[in-house]
Order: C-alpha cells, then sequence, then structure tokens
C-alpha cells in the first residue's frame, strides 16, 4: 500500500523528570521578533519587491514591533538593496533593530555587515543545521564537523562587527533542525559558540533554538526547551529565542508550551505566511495572550488594515475561519449560539470584564462590528433572528413571536439555499407582520371612560371619505375595539396573546404592539408601530382581522 504508517517512527520523547513548565503561567508578553521579509518572503511565489518590503515593513513598525528580520542579503539583490535603503533613508525608528539572516560562511557574512552599514541597532542571525539526517545524509560529517562550522561563523561575526563599531550589534545563533539534533548535542554546539561571543563580557546574544520542522507534540518541544535552558551556559546572559514552523499544525502551543519552559523571545509571521504549511502566527499568539488579559505589547485593533496590506503583498487569502482575523470568526449562524450571545449582551454593562458565551474577545477591540456576530441562515434559530431584529431596527419581540418568526426566516433560508442578510430579514417581518391589509388602518380613535369600561370610537380606512367607523365598550380600548368587529364581521374574535412597550424613551416615544388574534377559524400574528402604544395596540387587532378578511375571500374565490 502507498499509505502505509509503518514507515514512520515516533519522535523519541525527553527523559525529564523534573519538568517545571506545566505549572508556568505566561503573564507577560515575549519578546516579539518579526521574520514576514525573511522567512515569509521566501515561501510566496512571487517574492516581494522593495517597495512591497516597504510598505510591509512599515506594517510591522506601527504594529509595534522592536525588532524585524529583513532578510537574507548574502543571498538576494532585493534584500540587499532593501536594507540599504531603509537605513540610507533613515527608515528604522530608534528603538527598533532590523534583523538579517546569514548561513555560516565568511563571504556571506562579509556582504551581510557591508548590507547594514550605516544601521543603529542590528541583530546579525547565523545559522548551520545540526540535525542528526542533515549531518549524515546532506553534509556527510560527524558532529565534532558542524560543531566546527557554528564556531568558524561564530568567530567570523565577531571579527566583522568589530569593523562596524559605531553599530549596536546584536549576535544571533541557530542550531537549525534543532527539533531533529541531540539534545546534548545542541547544547554543546551552543555553549561553543557562546564561548566565542562572550555574553558574560557584554555582548548581546540570542539563541534561537527552532522548529524547522515540526517533529512532535508541543509537550515534547516544551520539555526540550527547558532542557537545553537548564543546561547551556552563561544562561543569564542569553535570550532564548525560539521558532516555530506549522508542520503539525502545532506552532502556536508549542510557542507558548517553550514560552512557558523559559523562551524569552518568539519568532513568526502575521497570519502565519511560511515555508511548507507556515509559521507560528503572531497574531494568534499574540491574541491569545490578549484574551487572557496579557498586554501583548502590540496593537492589533486595526485587524481589518492588517489583513489587507498582508493579503495584498502576499497574494495569500486569509482563511474565513482563520483566529481572531478570518470574517467569520466571529460570526454565529447556530440558534442556540445566538440565543446566548443576544442574552450576554443585553445583561453587559461597558464596564464589565468581558464574559459573553462563544466570544472569547469583543470583536469591537479588533474593528470588528457586532453586526458580524450573528448572521442568519437556515440553521439560525429565533434568538439569531430577534437579535438582528432588535440590533439592527429596535424591535424587541416577545418569545412567542420569536419562535414564529424564525421559522418563517428559517424556510425562505431553505429555499434560497443561503444567508438572509439585516434587509431581507426585515423585509420578511414587515411581509408577514407589519404590512396593514387595504383599507384596515387606523384613521383615528377617541376613548371616553364610563363607568367601569371604555367607550370606543375607532376610524378605520385610507381615504377620509371612505371611513369605517366602529363604536364599542370594553374593559379597555382592545376589548372595546373587539367588541365592534365582532358585531360587525359575525364571526368571533379572540385575542390570544398581546405585547406592547415603547420603542424609544422620551415624550415622542414610538411605540409596538405585537398580538396574535383568532378570527373565525383563521388565527392571525400581527405587530404595528405607532406613536403611542393605544394606536399600536388597535393596529394589530385591525391588522389581523383585516387578513382574516381576505383569507376568507381567497378560500370563496378558490371554491
Amino acid at each position: 500500500m502507498a499509505f502505509d504508517h509503518r514507515k514512520y517512527r515516533p519522535f523519541p520523547p525527553v527523559h525529564k523528570t523534573d519538568r517545571r513548565w506545566p505549572d508556568q503561567v505566561i503573564d507577560q508578553a515575549p519578546d516579539w521578533a518579526a521574520v514576514d521579509l525573511r522567512d515569509g518572503n521566501q515561501a510566496l511565489v512571487n517574492p516581494m519587491t522593495v517597495a512591497q518590503k516597504k510598505r510591509f515593513f512599515q506594517l510591522l513598525v506601527e504594529l509595534g514591533f522592536k525588532e524585524i528580520e529583513v532578510g537574507f542579503p548574502a543571498a538576494s539583490q532585493i534584500d540587499y538593496d532593501f536594507c540599504r535603503e531603509i537605513i540610507e533613508q533613515d527608515l528604522v525608528p530608534d528603538g527598533v533593530a532590523i534583523q538579517v539572516l546569514t548561513q555560516a560562511r565568511e563571504d556571506l557574512i562579509e556582504r551581510t555587515f557591508a548590507s547594514l552599514e550605516g544601521a543603529k541597532k542590528a541583530v546579525v542571525h547565523v545559522y548551520n543545521s545540526t540535525s542528526r539526517v542533515q549531518r549524515e545524509q546532506v553534509f556527510r560529517m560527524d558532529q565534532a564537523g558542524i560543531r566546527g562550522i557554528a564556531e568558524n561563523g561564530a568567530q567570523w561575526v565577531k571579527d566583522y562587527a568589530a569593523r562596524y563599531p559605531d553599530t549596536d550589534w546584536i549576535f544571533q545563533y541557530s542550531p537549525e533542525s534543532f527539533t531533529g539534533t541531540e539534545l546534548d548535542y545542541a547544547v554543546e554546539v551552543v555553549d561553543a559558540v557562546t564561548d566565542i561571543w562572550e555574553p558574560e563580557k557584554g555582548q548581546k546574544v540570542i539563541i534561537n533554538l527552532p522548529a524547522t520542522v515540526e517533529m512532535a507534540t508541543p509537550n515534547v518541544f516544551a520539555d526540550s526547551i527547558e532542557y537545553v535552558i537548564d543546561n547551556i551556559k552563561r544562561r543569564e546572559h542569553l535570550r532564548i529565542s525560539l521558532h516555530t514552523h506549522n508542520d503539525r499544525g502545532c506552532a502556536v502551543a508549542a510557542a507558548e508550551l517553550g514560552t512557558m519552559a523559559g523562551a524569552d523571545r518568539i519568532e513568526g509571521t502575521l497570519l502565519g505566511n511560511g515555508e511548507r504549511t507556515g509559521n507560528m502566527d503572531i497574531v494568534t499568539m499574540a491574541m491569545n495572550l490578549y484574551s487572557q488579559g496579557v498586554d501583548p505589547e502590540l496593537d492589533l485593533s486595526r485587524m481589518k488594515e492588517i489583513i489587507a496590506t498582508v493579503e495584498d503583498i502576499t497574494d495569500i487569502a486569509t482563511h474565513p475561519r482563520h483566529p481572531y482575523a478570518g470574517e467569520l470568526v466571529f460570526t454565529a449562524f447556530s440558534g442556540s449560539h445566538q440565543d446566548a450571545i443576544r442574552k450576554c449582551l443585553a445583561q453587559r454593562d461597558d464596564n464589565d470584564v468581558w464574559d459573553v458565551a462563544y466570544l472569547p474577545i469583543d470583536p469591537g477591540d479588533l474593528g470588528r462590528r457586532y453586526e458580524e456576530v450573528v448572521r442568519i441562515n437556515s440553521q439560525s434559530g429565533k434568538g439569531g433572528v430577534a437579535h438582528v431584529l432588535e440590533r439592527d431596527y429596535g424591535i424587541a419581540v416577545p418569545r412567542w413571536l420569536q419562535t414564529e418568526f424564525a421559522k418563517v426566516v428559517q424556510a425562505q433560508a431553505e429555499r434560497d439555499g443561503g444567508e438572509q442578510d439585516t434587509h431581507s430579514i426585515h423585509a420578511l417581518f414587515d411581509e408577514h407582520y407589519l404590512n396593514v391589509p387595504l383599507k384596515w388602518r387606523l384613521y383615528s380613535y377617541d376613548l371616553h371612560r364610563t363607568g367601569d369600561g371604555v367607550q370606543a370610537y375607532v376610524s378605520v380606512g385610507e381615504n377620509p371619505d371612505e371611513l369605517m367607523k366602529f363604536t364599542g365598550y370594553g374593559a379597555g380600548a382592545v376589548e372595546a375595539l373587539v367588541g365592534a368587529l365582532t358585531d360587525y364581521i359575525g364571526a368571533t374574535i379572540k385575542v390570544e396573546a398581546f405585547d406592547e412597550h415603547a420603542m424609544t424613551e422620551g415624550t415622542d416615544a414610538e411605540a409596538m404592539a405585537c398580538a396574535r388574534v383568532r378570527v373565525g377559524e383563521h388565527e392571525e400574528a400581527t405587530v404595528a408601530l405607532a406613536g403611542d402604544t393605544t394606536s399600536a395596540a388597535l393596529q394589530t387587532v385591525l391588522s389581523a382581522v383585516g387578513r382574516a378578511r381576505g383569507a376568507d375571500v381567497q378560500q370563496q374565490a378558490a371554491s
């Protein structure tokens, strides 16, 4: 069989009995390093131009990144030119360090430093692969030979940096393919590099431990990070950095657990672009921290602008279910979800701690609108439909009408086979409940209290010269009108459900009334909006009778 799992072997766990990371909580943001312009760029079908790199760089600066990897200048003329341009045009703000990548070869390191001449602050990131499979099958070298490559690279970086004393240099080393490297050997190589750089004497040093290929579960990665931190020399003088890829779909989880294991710094890209399945998504990890009340120290409030810029430059569409950033991530179609969201939002005060069912963060924090939270299709229920009416039109309907109208909307959605937007929903509500039958519009009314009841004088119609006039008596205006109409049509009229309320506060308050009325054999649900509650109540009854009369006419015509 071509699909044969037996060709693979499980990744060996780290035999560690003193692990501490499971008890840790991330209570502050790590140092972020954006690698979109290098690692992300080399994964694009059409790599960025200098102009695109400049635009992306400006976005990263605006978001708050203090370390930005701008390219591999010794391997790409565009990257070299971009480095020169942002330095010579003074486009790098104070406090921001640009980072470049180079292999541990002298000619590449020499050109790398040339590309950075005049930079105020820069990270030179040198790497060589240390994994067993690369040693044995790619380089065909033993451990001592691979360690020698790292040592030579470290010495060249130190020597060339000395030629540019006006730049604040930060040295960074990565044992590339760290996840495929024996841990004790990784420690040996890292120590050999720091023996040369001597961070204890003041040289700023970053040790980056990359999951160049994600090979194990995140807990195993965390174990490996904690192991290295526990065993390397000069830990107190180093910044431990992580660079996780997403081959197993766990890059964010691995970075989070690695931070719990003691890492200080995280490399990643906006929205996770990178080779193969991508890099660690900084947006997701930063927003995960944000959702726990931790300041991510990045401003991601302009999420739509971030997405638009990244998509335009990379030509990669953002999945609609992408965490925090996707178009549908705060959207509820499910009826029960919609109902829960609606109820939570109705009870929430602006000063409350965020605690809303199904919404881990406030969509408004990312520039999203609440209109995007509840959307209606055939899977939606009464709560969602009611939420849309109340949110967009100020129409709050009683529970019995929510249930009835939800069926109307669901049937329409099933016929259309798609989503029902807010205008479609309101049109359906208007058609089924608000529309007043011809000649049954309330024109005027006059009430006189007599004894224990009310004498009602009601005029109905569109034209003052062709009004129907009804007079009735009852305990209230509605009962009086029902009595008059019963005599007029010769059929029993019974109000089975009735709700009314003022829609807005103030002297010009608009009122709404909802009624379910049985007229002979017909049951009609109607809604009326008016300038006062009595007008709205009378109109609901008139609309129900008018519809029932129309139904009778249709039945007679059909028979």
